[in-house]
């Protein structure tokens, strides 16, 4: 019912710029998180920032002052800008939501995932 869909993934020199999206739909009332996190081949999926509705973001350390994230909640859209990229981001990106599609029901969405690699 919900569903995810990203794009903005691909391959960048280190010191170059991206910009992720996902598009959410499908039927829910409303959207309180929004983020994303990132899996490099042998490594442990870590979070990389969220945002909830309200605004309030969240990033972890080794991002912080590079990347921006952001929502337009009248398109159900998450974003995520990465300046400064480093060979060390390269990683597949997913986003995730926390969606409540009924009354009283909460789930948790995540995207297919976008391959982001950067050269050095």
């Amino acid at each position: 019912q919900v569903q995810l869909v990203e794009s903005g993934g691909g391959l960048v020199q280190a010191g170059g710029s991206l910009r992720l999206s996902c598009a959410a739909s499908g039927t829910f009332f409303s959207i309180p998180t929004m983020g994303w996190h990132r899996q490099a081949p042998g490594k442990q999926r870590e979070l990389v920032a969220t945002i909830t509705s309200g605004g309030s973001t969240n990033y972890a350390d080794s991002v912080k002052g590079r990347f921006a994230i952001s929502r337009d909640n009248a398109k159900n859209t998450v974003y995520l800008q990465m300046n400064s990229l480093k060979p060390e981001d390269t990683a597949v990106y997913y986003c995730q939501i926390v969606a409540r599609t009924t009354w009283a029901s909460v789930y948790d969405y995540w995207g297919q995932g976008t391959q982001v690699t950067v050269s050095s």
